[in-house]
């Protein structure tokens, strides 16, 4: 059994739920976790995060003169992460020299024999460079933002890393496009079945999305889809939205000018206690996911998993980490950015009979339960 240190640019994030379930499944499974964090934030966590949350190691708590203790310690691949310190351009070289040391000397005292980045950015970049200075094998998981928006000297870390992680078929390919000869591992993220269930709660007629409200999460495309259903079809499909982000008030707006504000609700950001209460009674995930104008993309669909293991039918498009998870008997899948698709697909599922609903949610936990 390994003592991993994951590095975290911060920690806990209330969208990267993921992050805190990786690590207590990788204790269940016998090894020990060190998180370390590079900023501090004033976000609390998940009541199930708050364990790690009192434990982690955050750098600004930590005296600066910390890195000499490692700077005097090179191992014999130190050189390995010298050559990507000078490879890599993203990164200012001092800081990233130095911060990198501290990490390393951090991770030395609580004794890891392994560092794992979560995020392809500054995360990666650090645990690259303390792990080789220390002589440990190093990771690190690519999500979204970082790979197709953000993109940070990748290939470079995809040469300098033991081992690439990526959470869908399409980032792996990504990964080995940039960098033919790098050891790239799919594994997609996982939820917590035994907190996500099926509930005694009836129908209660609603559809439900959750996600921050950013462009690539594709809610003007639902927004467009549940304008055209009322227009052609006098009929309202009722959505309860939520998340919070940058676009919401321009949401709300665009919700009002295509004279759909009566059957949206913005309900805000929940914490995920609430969804794993809530969620079961919703009739269905609505996922209209897209890549954004800047490259941006949601590509290892967590809330989808999350809602199979409630027995809550996916109506999804047909994009990233989706295509792999929802099947004919689990769900919906659309073509991306098509919002008469959209609507269509809601119009076929809404006249489903409530059994018939209700089979694609189980068949969703089911398939869950046995990848």
């Amino acid at each position: 059994m390994k003592t991993i240190g994951y590095v975290l640019a911060a920690f806990p994030v209330l969208s990267e739920t993921f992050i805190g379930t990786e690590m207590r499944a990788m204790e269940q499974q016998g090894h020990r976790v060190v998180p370390i964090v590079l900023t501090k934030n004033d976000f609390p966590g998940q009541d199930a995060d708050k364990p790690l949350v009192a434990r982690a190691l955050y750098l600004p708590d930590f005296p600066r003169r910390d890195g000499l203790q490692a700077l005097l310690r090179p191992s014999l691949t130190a050189v390995r992460g010298l050559a990507f310190w000078i490879a890599q351009c993203k990164s200012p070289r001092r800081s990233l020299l130095w911060t990198s040391l501290r990490i390393a000397a951090l991770a030395r005292a609580t004794g890891c024999d392994h560092l794992h980045g979560h995020f392809a950015g500054p995360a990666a970049a650090h645990a690259i460079v303390a792990a080789r200075w220390m002589g440990v094998p190093v990771s690190f998981t690519g999500h979204g933002h970082d790979i197709y928006a953000i993109r940070e000297d990748l290939p470079e870390k995809l040469q300098a890393t033991d081992a690439a992680i990526a959470v869908c078929n399409d980032m792996a390919a990504e990964f080995l496009r940039l960098a033919p000869t790098a050891a790239v591992s799919m594994i997609p993220c996982g939820v917590n079945t035994n907190r996500f269930q099926p509930g005694e709660q009836q129908d209660n007629g609603r559809y439900l999305f959750i996600g921050r409200l950013v462009e690539a999460k594709g809610l003007d495309d639902l927004f467009q889809a549940l304008h055209q259903i009322k227009m052609a079809q006098r009929q309202t499909i009722a959505v309860d939205i939520i998340g919070d982000g940058p676009l919401r008030q321009e949401l709300e707006h665009e919700a009002a000018r295509l004279g759909i504000a009566e059957q949206v609700r913005f309900l805000g950001a929940r914490p995920n206690q609430w969804i794993a209460a809530e969620a079961p009674a919703y009739r269905a995930l609505l996922c209209p996911f897209k890549p954004a104008r800047n490259g941006e993309r949601d590509s290892g669909p967590v809330v989808a998993k999350e809602a199979m293991a409630m027995g809550l039918p996916v109506i999804a498009t047909r994009f990233m980490g989706f295509k792999e998870m929802i099947t004919p008997e689990t769900g919906v899948l659309v073509p991306v950015g098509d919002p008469t698709a959209l609507a269509a697909a809601i119009l076929t599922f809404d006249a489903l009979p409530a059994l018939e609903r209700h089979r694609l949610g189980q068949a969703g936990r089911a398939r869950l339960l046995a990848l």
